[in-house]
């Protein structure tokens, strides 16, 4: 991630994101350009998203992939999380259209260059929404998957290594692993 330099304010970095042909975090009053995927990144978002999509088909909530910014007021960063699931009707940032506030779940796919800080600073920033119930790390190296779910004032923390089940107990759904993983050829294999 490649940062603009100065420091811009919050209307400021709005204002350049509309008319920008690439994707930017806000973080703080730093505007940093986001890099694009690699073919395996997109395959499991795209796995993911289906199963979210097809488990969720019948309840009140909206999954987005990485086009869809989230504000998160508290750290005043804005960022474009893989996968989110809101619940319906969709809350957004005060005077934006553009901007969702309230994910129940965010999943990032890691990559060598984001791993640490989705796991540290992103996931800090994340923990501040209210709403935000559980948190899913996708390894695109090896079958890895860590899960995140807050219970009480605890984020209780499960890694997966094998084909097996997610349960979501915030959306009451369950993914199974080998869906997301669906025509994923590891290169160390």
């Amino acid at each position: 991630m490649t940062a603009l330099t100065g420091k811009y304010t919050l209307s400021q970095y709005f204002e350049q994101e509309i008319q920008s042909q690439t994707r930017h975090e806000y973080l703080d009053g730093k505007i940093i350009a986001m890099t694009g995927g690699t073919p395996t990144h997109n395959r499991i978002i795209s796995n993911l998203l289906v199963a979210l999509y097809t488990g969720l088909k019948n309840q009140p909530y909206a999954v987005f992939v990485t086009d869809q910014r989230l504000w998160i007021p508290e750290r005043q960063i804005a960022t474009y999380p893989d996968i989110m699931v809101m619940p319906e009707p969709l809350t957004y940032q005060e005077g934006r259209k553009d901007t969702l506030i309230n994910p129940v779940l965010i999943t990032e796919v890691l990559s060598a260059a984001t791993a640490s800080y989705d796991r540290e600073e992103k996931f800090a920033a994340y923990r501040t929404i209210a709403t935000f119930q559980e948190y899913l790390l996708i390894s695109q190296e090896k079958c890895y998957i860590e899960h995140f779910q807050k219970e009480g004032d605890c984020w209780v923390f499960r890694a997966y290594e094998s084909d097996t089940i997610i349960h979501l107990n915030s959306l009451g759904i369950q993914i199974v692993i080998a869906d997301v993983y669906h025509k994923i050829i590891f290169e160390n294999n």
